[in-house]
């Protein structure tokens, strides 16, 4: 005679919690092995903060730089002097370029008591007729650094006897556009602000941002990238002067990332890319969708004949926002817009929370050695 085993419903509910609990723990584990496993198969690579971070901050008695100073653009001329070109947003909200120099990179003796660059009518407050963001500026909304029009985020590279300045230029919410202009090097060192007129190298009615120039010619040409992601896109034209005459760099917006990484949310190259022995050296912006309130900092070296082709990525960011001083004003920003080789060292100039100006250092070999030996091999 066959019989049922009978259960009664507080077993069953036992041995299912017993279960799910067993599941459970062989998961963890099954999760903390493999990531320590990549821990030692990885090791992170973080710079150094300048122990007198933040370099630059507001001055409150200069209306045009009093909510913030961030974001540097940096240049070293022919005598060694390194000069930061960085974005200033006033009490009115507008974006101005401020100046300074160093003789040694970190310690600046020099800075501008006026904007060395300003909007022209073009490129300050958005247009009430087309009201696609805020209507009236508040500090308090960051849909664009915490300003709202003006001249954003410069980047700048030496070639030859001439400065290269590309910057973000606002003219509304629906069109931020890439400019681009230039200064004689030995004006930028007598500081006399004598700036060849801008040239609006994106479409109107569009929204870019993060576009550098190469800071030397590539197969002949002057080369102009203007994305990072989902590929490295790049326009090569004959002259800066006017790249594109008739029309303008066709571009995308960032998207995509690599999946199960840390920067599987792209936003933007950082710095201009910097020549080393192995390749151009790119730093750029990455966020992870699992840590959103973060901007990080990452590296790719691109190959140095065909820079759209990438040959290795760190495999973690290099700086992250985890000062005070990079959770200021807007908090978990970090935002390389320059970098220079110095001595063997990569100086890295970055805006810290949108508000101050930061330099962070490491050995250049170190860098790149492990970037060669644990670094990934993928453009995504």
């Amino acid at each position: 005679m066959n019989s049922a085993l009978n259960y009664s419903p507080f077993v069953i509910a036992f041995f299912s919690l017993a279960i799910a609990i067993v599941i459970g723990v062989v998961w963890f584990l099954a999760y903390e092995w493999k990531h320590r496993a990549i821990g030692k198969k990885r090791p992170g690579h973080e710079v150094d903060r300048h122990h007198a971070n933040p370099v630059m901050s507001p001055r409150p008695h200069q209306e045009w730089e009093a909510n913030g100073t961030f974001n540097p653009a940096a240049v070293e001329d022919d005598a060694g002097r390194v000069h930061v070109l960085y974005r200033a947003i006033g009490a009115d909200g507008l974006s101005h370029i401020g100046h300074a120099s160093s003789p040694d990179g970190t310690t600046f003796d020099r800075r501008s008591s006026f904007p060395v660059y300003q909007p022209d009518k073009e490129e300050k407050r958005p247009k009430d007729s087309k009201p696609t963001g805020p209507t009236e500026y508040n500090p308090t909304l960051y849909y664009s650094g915490g300003g709202w029009g003006g001249h954003e985020d410069p980047r700048a590279v030496r070639i030859d006897s001439r400065v290269y300045m590309t910057y973000t230029a606002f003219q509304g919410w629906d069109s931020v556009r890439i400019a681009l202009t230039s200064i004689d090097l030995k004006d930028l060192k007598r500081e006399r602000w004598n700036w060849k007129k801008p040239k609006l190298i994106s479409p109107p009615g569009e929204v870019h941002k993060n576009w550098v120039l190469f800071p030397e010619k590539i197969n002949g040409k002057f080369a102009i990238l203007h994305a990072v992601s989902p590929k490295i896109l790049i326009d090569y034209v004959d002259n800066l002067d006017d790249p594109h005459p008739q029309t303008h760099i066709k571009s995308k917006p960032p998207h995509g990332g690599r999946p199960d990484h840390w920067d599987n949310w792209m936003r933007g190259a950082g710095a201009p890319p910097l020549r080393t022995d192995i390749g151009w050296l790119l730093l750029y912006h990455a966020m992870d969708k699992a840590d959103p309130n973060k901007y990080k900092l990452g590296a790719m070296i691109l190959d140095i004949n065909d820079p759209t082709h990438v040959l290795y990525r760190s495999p973690g960011p290099i700086l992250s926002p985890d000062a005070c001083y990079e959770n200021d004003g807007k908090p978990g920003v970090v935002y390389a817009s320059g970098a220079l080789i110095r001595d063997g060292q990569l100086h890295i100039y970055y805006g810290g929370g949108d508000r101050h100006v930061c330099v962070a250092k490491t050995p250049l070999r170190g860098l790149l050695d492990w970037m060669v030996t644990y670094g990934t091999h993928t453009t995504a």
